[in-house]
């Protein structure tokens, strides 16, 4: 392993902007993973943190293949993550709406330029993603339909479900979009949290990614294959929304199966401490997602669902 500095940026009001990589391995450039682009992304942190960590055994074993290179950079944004800012702290502009850069451009957009001119080489690339809205997920592979995608290759992490979905406009300036545009298999992985460690479902994505690592011959890996993947189409998500603002009370979990009819959540007045409104599940299915914040607003999407086949 080769730990390295591969680009800084001079600050104004701060210690030098530098982003690290590891390298493991040499050769072609086979497969590029990135952990955190948002300063909140604890969960993608340790996440790839963990990542490290095996690749790290797997080379001292000898499990690497010749002539790959793989390179994991923890953190494209460590200057929010020291203060634990979404954004970057400076003009609280999102990293990852600024691909594939512009190195004349602001501050985000040089960093994004310099970090897609070195990742963009890369055969595979694998991003721990987070998702806009506060709350737990299944852990899962997202793609987004750009004629790149490749279903039957997503489906070798063995996760339980891949979901696809239709680019929006904001999403072309996205890392997993513009890599997927620059020929590279491109998949986004999601654990559980964002804001807080879930050991459970790290450990489920490493397993993952060194399955996937494995069956496109980057090295050796002698684990479990996982789950038969379930593909998912985005706009088939069954969301309930909440009608009032308060607070929110979850009645199911994560990966739990629900019937029509269930009770899924409650709100409560913030005020006077009375129910508000309650949440029952439209349809048979299983909870995708689900809000993990203590108060919730009106008509937001606190619940996702996965139809189940017979109701197909």
């Amino acid at each position: 392993m080769v730990k390295e500095t591969l680009f800084e940026i001079q600050s104004l009001y701060r210690d030098t902007f530098r982003v690290t990589g590891y390298r493991f391995g040499k050769g072609e450039k086979a497969v590029c993973i990135v952990g955190s682009i948002r300063g909140n992304e604890v969960q993608q942190l340790y996440t790839c943190s963990q990542v490290i960590r095996r690749l790290k055994e797997l080379e001292k074993a000898g499990k690497l293949k010749e002539g790959k290179e793989i390179l994991v950079i923890p953190s494209l944004n460590p200057s929010s993550m020291n203060i634990k800012k979404r954004f970057f702290p400076t003009d609280n502009t999102d990293i990852n709406r600024m691909f594939p850069g512009y190195h004349l451009g602001e501050t985000t957009q040089r960093i994004a330029a310099k970090a897609f001119d070195i990742i963009k080489e890369y055969v595979y690339g694998i991003q721990f993603a987070s998702f806009y809205m506060p709350g737990a997920f299944i852990p899962h592979v997202r793609m987004m339909k750009t004629g790149f995608e490749d279903v039957e290759m997503a489906k070798e992490f063995g996760f339980p479900y891949i979901v696809l979905r239709n680019p929006r406009p904001y999403d072309t300036t996205t890392l997993n979009y513009n890599w997927q545009i620059w020929e590279t298999h491109a998949f986004s992985i999601y654990t559980s949290n964002t804001e807080k460690v879930d050991e459970d479902s790290a450990k489920l994505a490493v397993k993952g990614i060194l399955n996937f690592l494995d069956k496109e011959g980057v090295l050796t890996y002698a684990g479990h294959d996982g789950y038969i993947s379930q593909v998912v189409d985005d706009k088939d998500l069954i969301s309930v929304r909440t009608k009032e603002a308060g607070f929110f009370e979850c009645c199911v979990k994560v990966n739990e199966e629900v019937h029509k009819g269930q009770l899924l959540a409650r709100i409560i007045d913030a005020y006077e401490g009375e129910v508000k409104d309650c949440l029952y599940a439209p349809w048979d299915g299983i909870v995708l997602f689900m809000h993990d914040e203590p108060m919730t607003y009106e008509d937001t999407a606190v619940i996702k669902l996965i139809s189940l086949r017979e109701n197909r």
